[in-house]
């Protein structure tokens, strides 16, 4: 294999520790001071971009460009502290990042901008993303932008990526119980959601700072305005999961009965 083309989609989302409150803006739900609200990287975009470039490091002539959809001067912000990890190219859209745009406009947005990517080429592709989102968790938006990109090999839910020596691509991806299936495919283009993988957290290297940079502040400068929102949707209602709890111990409890009293107590609002 002469190197693959990875291209890991990744937006950005309010840091974890922060508290999340929904409002209704103008256009439809927002989170509340969403715009003065620490960012970081999206922690699944996070494991899928660091794979990439442990599989780019790893086989000659590959690289790794990160498509990021988010504010632009959010996204700036967060590039600081990313760029330091892994060698990447930044692809830029300027656009919002809450967990409340439709997912249909998400994966046409992030299409169109790995369709422009200047040199792709289809025999090379692997499309990593995150199998969830800490914003967009609605469990489509990779599938519906591997359609768009006309890649049917798709994976979700990956640990592992083993190169074979033949060209093919071993995949483990989770299934239920707390197991994992081994897939086979020939080779690219091919599509993969990442799980939490079996990588730490790079650290920080001030040369790959330095030298991603020179790319990352001209591509936030010429990102492109991305036309998303709701779509159609509509929101009846946002608010907060009430704080609760509510705590009994009983032994040799069928799972049945277990069940029938957690989907009660969830009907009752």
């Amino acid at each position: 294999m002469s190197g693959y083309q990875i291209v890991v989609c990744g937006s950005i989302v309010p840091d974890p520790l922060q508290t999340l409150e929904p409002v209704t803006g103008p256009s439809g739900p927002v989170l509340k001071n969403e715009l003065m609200l620490p960012a970081v990287l999206d922690p699944w975009a996070g494991h899928a971009l660091y794979e990439a470039a442990n599989l780019a490091a790893k086989t000659p002539g590959s690289k790794v460009w990160l498509v990021s959809l988010g504010p632009k001067a959010k996204v700036q912000q967060v590039m600081m502290a990313v760029g330091q990890k892994v060698p990447f190219e930044l692809v830029a859209l300027d656009g919002p990042a809450g967990g409340f745009v439709d997912a249909h406009e998400t994966a046409a947005a992030l299409a169109d901008a790995v369709k422009a990517i200047p040199g792709i080429d289809r025999t090379k592709l692997l499309v990593f993303g995150g199998w969830e989102s800490a914003s967009r968790g609605a469990g489509a938006t990779l599938q519906i932008l591997g359609e768009r990109l006309e890649i049917h090999d798709q994976f979700q839910g990956v640990d592992q990526i083993a190169p074979q020596a033949d060209g093919s691509l071993e995949i483990l991806e989770r299934v239920e119980g707390g197991q994992h299936q081994i897939s086979v495919v020939a080779g690219p283009p091919a599509l993969l959601g990442w799980a939490t993988g079996n990588l730490p957290e790079p650290r920080n290297n001030p040369q790959v700072g330095m030298a991603n940079m020179r790319g990352i502040m001209p591509a936030l400068q010429k990102s492109k305005p991305a036309k998303v929102g709701t779509g159609d949707l509509q929101y009846l209602a946002v608010t907060l999961p009430k704080a609760q709890r509510e705590t009994r111990v009983v032994k040799n409890m069928p799972t049945d009965e277990i069940a029938r009293e957690i989907v009660e107590w969830i009907s009752k609002d």
